[in-house]
């Protein structure tokens, strides 16, 4: 039998595996079988000891076939987890019961971000969601408010009438949030996010209200050539978040600190702007390199007859809202992200399991970047 190679996997874990007659390597808590370069990839979930383990094969269907017998061969999967914090939340996770959450959130197109594959995390966990979403595009606090207090006095109109969501069930949570543009003005929060906390805690006094801490912009949006950079966005809302939780006494969902902590992760760090992609000459449907952005980013649209080249550095791209979904997951059930089975479209495993990481870190553990460029 070949001598496997053992390498470190990113998320952590050791991992040696011998199959017959295949050289195999360990990359990323992926194997790959370089001799059967030409073939399909296979997803194989095993069950060993103390973890969950998934295996991306790349092998030929009679390789495939002379390996079934691999399942006896579980015991000769040798782990050895870097932290033992890992081992106990995956264990925690695999062991705890199904819960069910009942969630409103209020708030607008970063909301909808940060929940889009909630849901799907929900049901891969073997967990309940009941869920609903007061969402006005580009809303912020103030309007929110404004809607809350037409709707008390009567209003039937479309935005104040969403707001009849709040006694439509006993939630266990409730969402507030700022709009991104006024995210780090901190005067823009008062009063209106007490006087929601007010109205709803009167409504519903049983549910706990969350702020929801919004992201920062990717660092080749537009708004850094005219005022802030990227750093000083980052910790102005950061700021501006604690600032309010602390005076409404409410618990935050970090998906902000997350966004920051992946800018830093040498795992997913990326660059922008692309430094070898040429801006001004270039020509549909070319497009600078994006990977690891946790922002939509560049994407061509059409004017008339002619594409235009456009960058969202805004709202989150699938990745960043998968890391936000992975966040909001892990603090609203309790429970870790680690090795939840769902995986987005366009989002490779490899990549799934540093977002799970990073995203389990920053809310057990309240990781924060380094603070060398923070605001004082």
């Amino acid at each position: 039998m070949p001598r496997s190679t053992l390498l470190q996997c990113t998320w952590s874990l050791r991992l040696k595996l011998e199959l017959p007659g295949v050289d195999n390597y360990v990359f990323g808590g992926a194997v790959y079988f370089p001799q059967y370069s030409y073939s399909r990839h296979i997803l194989l979930y095993c069950n060993a000891p103390y973890y969950n383990i998934f295996v991306y094969r790349k092998v030929m269907m009679n390789t495939i076939l002379k390996s079934i017998y691999a399942r006896v061969l579980v015991s000769a999967f040798c782990i050895t987890l870097s932290s033992a914090e890992q081992t106990n939340a995956d264990e925690k996770a695999s062991s705890s019961p199904s819960r069910h959450v009942r969630l409103l959130a209020i708030g607008n197109s970063f909301s909808k971000n940060a929940t889009r594959y909630l849901p799907d995390i929900v049901k891969a966990a073997g967990d309940q969601l009941t869920f609903q979403h007061i969402c006005i595009g580009g809303c912020p606090l103030e309007k929110h408010w404004k809607n809350a207090e037409a709707f008390q006095k009567g209003s039937t109109q479309v935005m104040a009438s969403a707001w009849s969501a709040l006694t439509a069930e006993k939630w266990d949570f409730v969402t507030i949030q700022q709009y991104s543009m006024y995210s780090f003005k901190i005067e823009t929060y008062r009063p209106y996010a007490k006087l929601l906390h007010d109205y709803i805690k009167g409504k519903n006094p049983q549910a706990a209200l969350l702020i929801h801490e919004t992201w920062a912009y990717r660092e080749d949006d537009p708004l850094f050539k005219k005022t802030m950079t990227q750093q000083e966005m980052y910790w102005r809302v950061r700021n501006a978040y604690e600032t309010i939780a602390s005076e409404l006494g409410c618990r935050i969902i970090p998906s902000g600190d997350a966004f920051e902590n992946a800018r830093t992760d040498p795992d997913w760090k990326g660059v922008f702007p692309d430094p070898k992609f040429d801006y001004k000459r270039t020509q549909y449907p070319d497009l600078p390199d994006q990977t690891h952005s946790l922002h939509a980013g560049y994407s061509w649209k059409k004017a008339g007859n002619k594409w235009k080249l456009n960058i969202d550095g805004h709202h989150a791209g699938p990745a960043g809202e998968y890391l936000a979904a992975a966040v909001w997951y892990e603090t609203l059930f309790g429970k870790s992200i680690v090795g939840n089975t769902f995986v987005p479209n366009h989002i490779k495993q490899d990549k799934i399991m540093i977002l799970q990481r990073i995203a389990h870190k920053t809310v057990t553990e309240n990781i924060r970047p380094p603070e060398v460029n923070k605001l004082h």
